[in-house]
């Protein structure tokens, strides 16, 4: 938290926008736990926050859970989304739907297609997975990502050697996923870089730990505590020596709080 001046010149008080999405996660989690929902299927998440995790542009994700105008022969019409939020009014991912969007990313990110056709793929896994999440289960993991890259690979026409190249792309994907012993979604370790198939799975995002805020692995040490320490002139150096974390820990919390977000 911050402080700045107000237009009567008096103090006022700001916050942080990690501040704002766990108050808004408790606030969330305190309405829907009355109803004794799987914290896993909590609207938590703003579009602009899931978008920064992620590190996809938040237009884009904005059009995958809300839809999106477009114009054809010169009306114009709206494309639905492809991830069924919780609630729609409340425009706030799950956990699940990060999750979702985590993989979907994989997906479009290998072949710069038309949503439309990225969308028909995955209502066919839909279809064969009786699933309202197929990208979240665990069984797109085997048989779904072979009906996935089957239909995909119809719309898009690609090589055998390019859906063999996408396989590859999504698994690297889908090891950063964490399932428990049920075999639903139980953590996510977000890309912090480059989208790197080795980058190191330091930060964890588990819905049940700090309100679904990222941490560091084995710790409730959120990232954006981290991140807010080193903005205030805390060396890196420090902060390890304080948490007793690897240097490279401390870096990768930083990088994925301060990163640039997005457009």
């Amino acid at each position: 938290m911050y402080l700045q001046q107000n237009a009567s010149g008096e103090p006022s008080t700001s916050y942080t926008p990690w501040q704002v999405g766990l108050a808004m996660a408790r606030a969330v989690s305190i309405d829907w736990a009355r109803k004794q929902v799987d914290p896993r299927e909590l609207p938590a998440y703003s579009i602009s926050e899931s978008a920064h995790y992620l590190r996809i542009p938040r237009s884009t994700l904005r059009a995958w859970v809300a839809g999106q105008a477009y114009r054809t022969n010169g009306r114009t019409r709206l494309f639905k989304p492809i991830i069924a939020l919780p609630d729609k009014h409340a425009a706030l991912l799950s956990f699940i739907n990060l999750v979702e969007a985590h993989v979907l990313d994989a997906l479009r990110r290998e072949h710069e297609v038309p949503l439309q056709k990225v969308r028909k793929a995955i209502l066919y896994v839909s279809h064969h997975l009786h699933s309202h999440h197929p990208l979240a289960e665990q069984r797109f993991e085997t048989d779904g990502v072979d009906l996935f890259i089957q239909q995909y690979g119809e719309l898009v026409n690609i090589s055998q050697s390019g859906q063999l190249a996408m396989r590859k792309f999504l698994e690297a994907y889908l090891r950063r996923v964490e399932r428990d012993e049920t075999g639903v979604v139980a953590r996510l370790y977000p890309f912090t870089r480059k989208h790197a198939p080795d980058e190191p799975k330091v930060i964890v995002i588990d819905p049940r730990i700090s309100f679904g805020r990222p941490v560091l692995v084995g710790s409730g040490i959120p990232t954006a505590v981290i991140a807010e320490r080193y903005k205030a002139g805390e060396s890196i150096d420090q902060l390890a020596d304080d948490y007793d974390r690897k240097r490279l820990d401390i870096e990768e919390a930083i990088r994925c709080e301060l990163a640039e977000r997005a457009a």
